[in-house]
């Protein structure tokens, strides 16, 4: 937008910067956010404090700064006010979990480290933001964020003091700092829906278990080389000659892959569904659904925990549904999913909601190239969160423009 564009929108903005920072005592604060919320919609290449400050006729970068940088206003309060107004208004599908990096130069930015960057498709020195959004077929809002801390930063005192770090924060893998937000934001009142992620989550085991113990729903990428049985395939109990603990029941079998068990029949076992309309006409592939169990220790170890132990157990790991995706040209499946829901649910509904990624990836675009999510410069625990944050509000009430019928365009 340009200055005469944000100008016609000014009344409306303070409006929802009024509603979704009240929980910031000051005045002058909340005109700050309102401020760099105007920063971030403005035309400009980048999006740092001292650019968006000269482009404003009210900016002011001493005190932007202060706002971001040093500024105690808690973020998670205006997360959770931004979250409650804009959620009920996309009126979400499913709940995604994702993950964004940030590439960095140097070492003090705080969580900070050489790691998997996507951004970049590699290696490299960045920061990694875990998120959560709740996401229709026609938009989608970022719900609240982690920041991933390497292990590296546990005990780096240094470094954790440089950046202001609390004291309580500390590594914390990225599966379980998606737990973190999915519990968040049902303790905000959010109504829970199905939870989708890539295999960077849908691979770990105790990731599936976790969603399965808050008695959740889930469709969840994984890879081809999973382990898994049959449903059909059932465990056996060895000789047992009366001494000793009674052996458990065990699969006489090894588990295949996933790819073996979704390519056994073959292609005519894979049948066409369409899941969305895309610029060129309905988005088609071929799928097949199927009931296995998956495998592998951390499988085994968690199922026989539930039971109660190794002498309660029965053996019988649990069923879960695959859906796999065989694209016309393709030598193999190329997608995996395991998911909650019954095979019985309709092939349609389920790669709707697998394919549902599609709407975060726009989000991720848009708040990057649109609105300066990984513009910050400070390197501070507080900033940070506080830029995330503002990004997302500036999102957020674009997202509700967009969805407001009445909400007219400016001129």
């Amino acid at each position: 937008m340009n200055l005469g564009e944000i100008e016609q929108l000014r009344g409306e903005l303070a409006a929802f910067v009024a509603e979704v920072f009240a929980s910031v005592p000051r005045k002058d604060t909340r005109g700050w956010g309102d401020c760099y919320l105007r920063g971030l919609m403005l035309d400009g290449r980048r999006k740092s404090i001292q650019p968006m400050a000269e482009r404003l006729p009210d900016g002011d970068m001493q005190a932007l700064q202060q706002f971001v940088n040093q500024s105690p206003w808690d973020h998670a309060a205006v997360l959770r006010a931004v979250a409650v107004k804009t959620v009920p208004v996309v009126d979400p599908v499913v709940w995604v979990i994702d993950d964004v990096s940030f590439p960095k130069d140097g070492r003090m930015s705080v969580g900070v480290a050489r790691q998997w960057c996507g951004a970049l498709g590699k290696q490299s020195n960045c920061q990694v933001g875990v998120s959560l959004h709740a996401a229709s077929d026609t938009a989608s809002v970022p719900v609240s964020w982690r920041l991933f801390v390497p292990a590296e930063w546990q005990d780096d005192a240094e470094r954790r003091a440089r950046t202001d770090m609390p004291e309580e924060v500390g590594h914390r893998e990225k599966w379980r700092l998606a737990l973190d937000l999915i519990d968040e934001a049902i303790a905000w009142g959010l109504e829970p829906k199905v939870i989708v992620a890539d295999a960077g989550y849908g691979q770990i085991t105790a990731f599936r278990h976790g969603l399965a113990e808050r008695g959740l729903d889930y469709v969840v990428a994984v890879r081809s080389d999973e382990s898994a049985h049959p449903h059909d395939a059932l465990p056996t109990a060895p000789n047992w000659s009366g001494n000793g603990r009674k052996p458990a029941p065990r699969y006489r079998t090894k588990a295949g892959s996933l790819q073996a068990l979704a390519t056994d029949g073959g292609r005519k076992t894979f049948r066409q569904a369409a899941w969305r309309r895309g610029s060129k006409g309905p988005m088609r592939s071929r799928f097949r659904v199927l009931t296995v169990r998956p495998a592998g220790v951390a499988t085994r170890t968690h199922t026989m925990a539930r039971a109660g132990g190794a002498a309660a157990w029965d053996g019988v790991l649990p069923e879960t549904t695959l859906l796999s995706e065989w694209p016309t040209g393709e030598k193999a499946p190329t997608e995996y999913w395991l998911t909650s829901l019954p095979t019985d649910t309709p092939t349609r509904h389920l790669v709707r909601l697998a394919k549902m990624r599609w709407r975060i990836e726009h989000d991720y675009r848009e708040m990057k190239h649109g609105l300066g999510l990984d513009h910050f410069e400070g390197r501070t625990w507080r900033g940070w969160h506080h830029h995330v944050t503002l990004v997302t509000a500036a999102h957020a009430f674009l997202t509700l423009r967009r969805l407001d019928p009445k909400a007219q365009a400016p001129a």
